[in-house]
């Protein structure tokens, strides 16, 4: 199913980060009348201006979603909201819960409720896979914001509103990747946290792919799941110091679990399964939690069971996604745990 923009005002919440990029990029293909930035960072804000100068339909707004009045302002005559805004990174929820509370439903909790007061045609948001049974304060947060973002709206509102959930996007800024990338750029042993663990995984474009997907054909209360493959942990940082070092072996050491991170991720539970069903290349979690439908083949979707990249498939995943080209290496600032 096709998106069409022509003639909508988009907005994108969060529209710096590292899926800012290639969501704006795909956003203004798709010829939209207005595009807006929403962020508080005021360099990334300059930094894109200069980027896409052609583009006079793209616009930015320097603001907080946690700031109930700006996000008043910047939603009027919006059809389309993207929330892309969060605080991602599991260490400093831990150390930051209320800041965490703040970003990841304070702010979703402004967005819905300016958008029904706007009448914004379609609300998104991004979620992640640590919502599911969640063991930290980033998946706890995400998860409540995800509740209050679906929940039912009043009778006569046409305002859709719908989440798209995945696991970690390779390459962004938290990724393991970058890291990864500079620890064998500067000659240091690999931090691995379990040699057992594993996460799914999806590129950028995947990521943009799922939301406008679920834009294009989702229905209010739902939320989109895509079918990724897993990891090893392990796999992928022998792959990346194969592809970097050209074949020769690389040094790791265990620095074991950190504070709320778990062995294994869940994109969907065992009990929304009773209620999800398979769409192409995504699963939908449906509103309607009377509907059974057992189509789906698995009772509970994990990285434990999930097939999992060989160290081949994953090199030449890096590879076609650039991360083992020259000049691959990521500024310092975007260095993160994933």
């Amino acid at each position: 199913m096709s998106l069409c923009l022509d003639g909508a005002r988009v907005m994108v919440f969060g529209g710096t980060g590292s899926l800012g990029g290639p969501l704006v990029r795909r956003l203004l293909d798709l010829k939209p009348r207005a595009l807006i930035v929403f962020s508080r960072d005021e360099k990334k804000q300059v930094d894109m201006r200069r980027c896409y100068c052609n583009h006079p339909e793209l616009g930015f707004v320097i603001g907080d979603v946690r700031d109930r009045s700006r996000v008043h302002e910047a939603l009027r005559g919006v059809d389309i909201a993207i929330n892309a805004a969060a605080l991602k990174q599991v260490p400093i929820c831990e150390e930051a819960p209320t800041e965490a509370l703040l970003t990841n439903v304070i702010g979703v909790i402004n967005i819905r409720q300016e958008a029904l007061a706007a009448g914004v045609d379609t609300v998104l948001s991004i979620s992640t896979d640590k919502a599911v049974k969640p063991v930290n304060v980033m998946g706890m947060t995400k998860a409540i914001g995800e509740r209050v973002l679906l929940t039912p709206t009043p009778i006569g509102c046409t305002t859709r509103f719908l989440c798209v959930r995945y696991g970690n996007v390779l390459g962004s800024r938290g990724s393991v990747v970058p890291l990864f990338c500079k620890c064998v750029a500067e000659g240091r042993p690999l931090p691995i946290t379990d040699t057992s663990m594993t996460r799914f995984i999806v590129t950028l474009d995947e990521a943009v792919d799922s939301i406008l997907a679920a834009i294009s054909g989702g229905q209010s209360g739902e939320v989109w799941v895509r079918h990724s493959p897993a990891v090893r942990i392990v796999d992928l940082g022998q792959a990346i110091a194969f592809g970097l070092l050209n074949g020769r072996s690389y040094p790791m050491t265990e620095v074991g679990i950190r504070a709320g991170e778990k062995v294994h991720e869940i994109l969907v539970s065992a009990e929304e399964m009773r209620h999800t069903r398979v769409d192409g290349k995504h699963l939908r979690i449906r509103a309607d939690y009377a509907n059974s439908d057992r189509r789906v083949g698995f009772t509970e979707y994990t990285s434990r069971t999930e097939r999992k990249l060989s160290e081949s498939q994953i090199l030449a995943l890096l590879r076609a996604e650039g991360w083992l080209s020259p000049g691959s290496l990521p500024a310092t600032d975007q260095i993160a745990l994933a």
